[in-house]
């Protein structure tokens, strides 16, 4: 477990989170249950705004809501000054909901829908990143219908390989992410946009990918961006103002993993800051208002999920069970992705790890496990099961598979807990059913 003044054992044995006892928090809202960590979330906001602080070139931190959206987290996101990077119609209305200044946002995604656009364009979000040249046409038609000048970053494929899983990795030659630099595509996407009267193209934006640890995927990634820019400049002489550098950056799941801490957040910023400082120096390039886009890094491992275990099935000499009361339809990422997670028996914290089991949910279906080889106590029915480092892409990626309900959230800070989101109903699940009129009963 990295563990850290908000995430730690108290002295009742029992894991603790934002100051609350988990096993209170369980007890009081029931189980499965979402938590997160106010402090933390706050905490990393701030590293990553404070990161930028003597970048002479100016600079907006973009929270990722992809990781989390609720309205309550872009309240927090509003409250500590960064913006917030939308990748959908339904993102856009929570973040608008709420109250989130639309100048700050910018709008992604590789095919948005023309009621998206319409929506981000009437809201007057302050980015939209264009992927396609059927979205620059309609883009600028939408600008023009209503009287506005749309500020756009184009997105490119710079061409860096991020050593991350398959289907995280965004700037592989054959992404369907971005115009590749390589080929001349994003150059020749750029000098259409140019052409167009209701777009203004301010630079670019690129990402490489999710769960990254290395510096220098980064850093590369930046000098190929800044080289691009300077294509651009010296063969349309168009100097670009922005560069968005997307996100990615790696956090803590599992034994194997990195224990990264806000310094070392800093050290990656510093790290790409210097590589765009150094490479607009070597192309007479004028620094150009920076992006990032953290979002797993700022609410992943303030972020998780606590359990009841309602069944144990062990099979002797080949596997050990613990059935718990929720699985795939809160995190499918084991099924997606097979990825790592740290668990713990949150009401028996302090005890010694005697056995290796896998957690199983309750879905019907095989695959439904929240994974493999967890390190544990013996456990017993009624234990609380925590596992860890579920505050990005867990609530985000939840369904009603078998009709189950998607579990509340909860935010915690100094020992106090209230709803992020309310707990679904049964009503819930069946609000929008119809049953055609000629298969009712008479």
């Amino acid at each position: 477990m990295n563990e850290r003044e908000t995430l730690k054992i108290n002295r009742q044995g029992h894991l603790e989170i934002g100051g609350a006892d988990c096993v209170d928090l369980a007890k009081e809202f029931g189980t499965p249950l979402y938590v997160f960590d106010e402090r933390y979330i706050r905490k990393m906001m701030q590293t990553y705004r404070n990161a930028f602080k003597n970048y002479e070139g100016g600079s907006c931190v973009l929270y990722a809501s992809k990781a989390f959206s609720c309205m309550g987290i872009y309240a927090i996101a509003d409250e500590e000054g960064i913006g917030a990077d939308i990748v959908s119609g339904g993102e856009l209305y929570t973040a608008l909901k709420a109250g989130f200044p639309a100048e700050k946002i910018t709008l992604h995604g590789n095919n948005k829908l023309r009621s998206e656009l319409e929506l981000a364009l009437k809201s007057r979000v302050g980015t939209v990143v264009v992927d396609s040249a059927v979205e620059a046409d309609t883009l600028d038609g939408i600008a023009k219908t209503e009287g506005i000048k749309q500020s756009v970053l184009l997105r490119i494929n710079p061409g860096v390989e991020a050593h991350t899983h398959a289907y995280v990795q965004t700037a592989t030659p054959d992404s369907k992410f971005g115009f590749p630099v390589a080929n001349g595509s994003a150059k020749k996407m750029a000098e259409y946009i140019l052409t167009k009267k209701n777009l203004v193209l301010k630079g670019v934006h690129c990402h490489i990918g999710s769960q990254i640890f290395e510096k220098q995927s980064f850093a590369v990634a930046a000098q190929k961006c800044i080289a691009f820019l300077a294509e651009l400049k010296n063969s349309l002489g168009f100097e670009a103002e922005a560069l968005n550098l997307g996100g990615g950056f790696g956090i803590y799941y599992a034994e194997g993993d990195p224990v990264l801490t806000p310094k070392d957040y800093t050290e990656f910023l510093s790290t790409l800051i210097s590589s765009v400082t150094e490479g607009c120096k070597e192309n007479g390039l004028r620094l150009p208002f920076l992006n990032v886009e953290p979002g797993r890094s700022i609410v992943g491992e303030a972020g998780i999920t606590l359990y009841t275990v309602g069944a144990i099935k062990d099979i002797a000499g080949i596997k050990k069970y613990l059935a718990v009361d929720g699985g795939m339809f809160d995190n499918p990422r084991y099924c997606l992705y097979h990825s790592k997670y740290s668990a713990i028996l949150a009401n028996r914290a302090n005890e010694t790890p005697t056995e290796y089991v896998s957690i199983a949910g309750k879905c019907c279906e095989s695959g439904d496990l929240i994974g493999d080889h967890f390190n544990l106590p013996k456990a017993e029915i009624g234990d609380i099961v925590a596992v860890l480092s579920t505050g990005a892409y867990n609530y985000s990626m939840a369904s009603n598979y078998n009709r189950n309900l998607i579990p509340p959230v909860i935010l915690v800070k100094d020992g106090k807990a209230e709803y992020l989101v309310k707990p679904q109903t049964y009503e819930d699940l069946t609000r929008n059913d119809i049953v055609p009129s000629y298969l009712k009963k008479a």
